[in-house]
């Protein structure tokens, strides 16, 4: 006899009472995902993941006092090492806010417009909690591709990932994660199997110490591993 599997757990972050509302209403109809808890702001969804231990986390941007990013920051930084903690998805209202990108190097999975349908909202939760980053990985490069190139992105202090513990091979995947291809399309251009081609990424972001593909893809601009509209440039010198 099987055990059943229990329900995804979720917390909702968001000023608004009627997001908050009417994302619990949604999320408690489905059998396999439960709302267990909501917060207002930033400090006050620190405190309930705490107490409720979240494996997904909707997590608005603009929040007063503690805004999303920095409370995703905090969450997934002090996250004991062996869970990683939860999954955070970024709730915006626009799919260019200049604030995702800033999400995504906090550890942010990926990013929900608050518009989205049911049925995108509970498989948006179902991706992100099984381990998966919600962005289609050409999503993920078209927003880095118009935030990483910015004067200001260029200082920031984050460190460079430790790109030289990667194999010629390894780094060969993530230019390519970073492209936007999936697996199955990098294993067509490597001419070996997906199986292959996952426990590469696997090993990537191992040695990288990244969560998900998400990050890998940040990692690979900011590195300079990849450099921003590079071809778009490109383009429009040979016209």
């Amino acid at each position: 006899m099987s055990v059943p599997t229990p329900p995804i757990r979720v917390v909702i972050a968001d000023d608004h009472l009627v997001v908050r509302t009417g994302f619990a209403a949604l999320l408690d109809s489905q059998p396999d995902l439960t709302v267990v808890g909501t917060a207002a702001d930033g400090t006050e969804a620190l405190g309930v993941c705490r107490e409720t231990r979240p494996d997904v986390v909707l997590m608005d941007i603009r929040m007063p006092g503690l805004d999303g990013i920095e409370a995703t920051r905090r969450l997934l930084g002090t996250a004991p090492e062996r869970t990683g903690g939860p999954r955070v998805l970024i709730l915006t209202t626009f799919d260019l806010d200049e604030y995702v990108y800033d999400a995504l190097r906090a550890g942010a999975s990926g990013f929900l417009l608050k518009e989205v349908t049911a049925e995108r909202l509970f498989d948006a939760v179902r991706v992100v909690a099984a381990g998966d980053a919600l962005l289609a990985p050409a999503i993920t490069r078209r927003l880095i591709g118009e935030f990483a190139r910015l004067p200001d992105r260029a200082a920031a202090n984050t460190p460079p990932p430790r790109l030289g513990t990667l194999t010629a091979r390894e780094t060969e995947v993530l230019l390519l994660v970073a492209e936007g291809l999936s697996n199955p399309e990098i294993a067509a251009r490597l001419v070996v199997g997906e199986e292959t081609v996952k426990t590469h990424v696997s090993r990537i972001l191992a040695k990288l110490g990244l969560r998900d593909r998400t990050q890998a893809v940040v990692a690979a601009y900011e590195s300079g591993l990849v450099v921003p509209r590079a071809r778009d440039a490109k383009a429009g010198s040979e016209g």
